[in-house]
């Protein structure tokens, strides 16, 4: 006998859906934000957290000590800076004290020979050459040394100033004769000396 077709299926055959009605959605939905995180997540910001905070502690003290270091030098600096202007005040100042200083037995000895009229033109003479050695040395002793070149020095426009070219019996631009003596002070030209120059063959 064969089975109606009006019948319902067969045990274990496909069933007939809901009229009008959709499959019931099986997809999952999206995971909240956070959502599944494990439990070690939160420890773990917390230890990057007082890592920033530790270094950020540690910058701001080197900070610190930087400028701390810097303010020290600016205030060493100012110091060197004073003491270097005080210096230079007083070596100007006792300088010239010291030069007026060895210029006094000079004058003394310039003193005494006026006081002396029954003098021979001898004793003067000798009075005047013993002044002159205590001037010169007064100047040896301040740096000021006198620039006299002999004849047939090589002319130095650094130290020497021509008055005028003469010929001579000499190789040219040499120095023939010194007409006033020059002066250094430390080295430095205070005074060129005169001379004349030999003129060129």
């Amino acid at each position: 006998m064969h089975p109606d077709n009006n019948d319902p299926a067969p045990h274990g055959g496909p069933t007939a859906q809901p009229s009008g009605g959709a499959a019931p959605a099986t997809s999952a939905q999206p995971a909240a934000p956070g959502a599944g995180a494990g439990p070690g997540a939160a420890p773990a910001l917390d230890a990057l957290g007082d890592a920033l905070a530790a270094e950020l502690a540690e910058l701001k003290a080197k900070h610190a000590e930087v400028a701390d270091a810097y303010l020290r030098a600016k205030a060493e600096a100012e110091n060197i800076r004073r003491r270097a202007e005080e210096d230079m005040a007083k070596a100007r100042k006792y300088a010239v004290e010291a030069f007026a200083e060895s210029l006094l037995p000079v004058k003394d000895s310039l003193e005494a020979a006026i006081t002396q009229p029954g003098a021979t033109s001898e004793q003067l003479l000798e009075g005047v050459h013993a002044t002159l050695r205590q001037l010169a040395g007064a100047l040896e002793r301040n740096k000021v040394v006198q620039v006299a070149p002999p004849a047939g020095t090589k002319f130095d426009p650094h130290q020497h100033q021509a008055i005028s070219v003469v010929p001579a019996d000499q190789e040219p631009n040499t120095v023939v004769t010194v007409l006033q003596k020059g002066y250094l002070i430390n080295e430095r030209v205070l005074r060129p000396a005169l001379v004349t120059v030999a003129a060129a063959k």
